[in-house]
């Protein structure tokens, strides 16, 4: 008999212990979480998604310094909903979501997505005075953007796809 882990044992205690039975057990609070993760995950990927295409040139007549005072505080607003949220629907599911591939990838493509927009934030915004509004944008703000969007588009895919895997 192979000894469990303590990611195993960690895994466990998260499903059983009395604060996710209150989740777990519950006809509508389950429900309510998971549906809270999606109205916030839907906000997140919209305002990223939007701010994306502002990168790759639409909307060129908005400014890029309004687009990010804009949709930054949406994005971020939304994160009080899905972190949450995720880390109950989580702790709920732990053994099985812990060694679900969907999962695993989605959590890559995640981080990948917080790195793109740091890289971004960091470097690239800090040019945009020179290609504010009106104005063509640099290709690593359109490759940004593209990447940004992929991202997204994989990780909402890996999100459907962690019930079939």
């Amino acid at each position: 008999m192979q000894e469990k882990s303590v990611w195993d044992m960690l895994f466990e205690w998260l499903e059983n212990n009395a604060f996710t039975k209150i989740f777990s057990e519950s006809i509508w609070l389950y429900p309510a979480v998971e549906i809270m993760h999606i109205v916030g995950f839907a906000v997140l990927v919209g305002a990223a998604i939007m701010y994306d295409l502002r990168l790759l040139g639409l909307s060129r007549q908005m400014s890029v310094t309004d687009a990010t005072q804009h949709l930054t505080v949406w994005a971020r607003l939304s994160l009080i909903a899905v972190i949450p949220s995720g880390l109950i629907l989580f702790m709920v599911g732990a053994t099985t979501l812990s060694v679900n591939s969907a999962f695993q990838i989605k959590l890559v493509l995640i981080a990948s997505a917080g790195i793109n927009a740091t890289i971004f934030h960091l470097f690239t915004l800090k040019t945009a005075d020179t290609w504010n509004k009106n104005v063509s944008t640099p290709v690593a703000a359109r490759i940004a953007g593209f990447i940004s969007i992929i991202l997204w588009i994989s990780i909402i895919a890996c999100g459907r796809l962690i019930a079939y895997v």
